[in-house]
């Protein structure tokens, strides 16, 4: 008998993730650009967690922004593709860190975001990644993050 793989929205559910709202845009810009089999998102931030990592965040707590801000690019992602299984590879993703000039764990914070996409996509979620400190983001957020994602039709 042949063993059934997950599909990624079987594993977010299995992780209690649900994508059922895409976060509106908070300016004259659309959430992503769709060109040939590539997907340009915008950033995302998340709700819940404000401040720098450094003096108002711990390690731990950027990483668990990190987790959500990507899960709001994943429901972007829905939006558009209608199934994750469309997801052909994830190409880069690029983390901006609200940190503290002193602060140096911007690739400890975002780990949050790759291991999530590891998670759902397996090798098809491993990426390129950069993660940079900001002297401060939109909304005192602590983490934005935009990604490339190659989708197959």
């Amino acid at each position: 008998m042949k063993e059934t793989l997950a599909t990624p929205e079987e594993k977010l559910q299995s992780l209690g993730i649900d994508l059922s709202h895409v976060r509106p845009a908070v300016g004259n810009y659309v959430s992503h650009v769709r060109t040939g089999n590539l997907i340009f998102t915008s950033g995302q931030g998340v709700d819940e967690f404000h401040g720098k990592l450094g003096r108002d965040l711990t390690v731990e707590e950027g990483y668990k922004a990190s987790r959500q801000s990507m899960i709001n690019l994943l429901k972007v992602l829905k939006s558009e593709l209608g199934e994750l299984s469309k997801v052909k590879r994830v190409v880069k993703i690029l983390g901006f860190v609200n940190s503290t000039e002193d602060f140096t764990d911007q690739p400890k914070v975002m780990n949050g975001a790759s291991d999530l996409l590891v998670e759902v996509f397996g090798e098809k979620g491993k990426h390129g990644r950069s993660a940079v400190g900001m002297a401060q983001l939109p909304n005192n957020t602590a983490i934005e993050i935009e990604m490339i994602v190659e989708v197959e039709d």
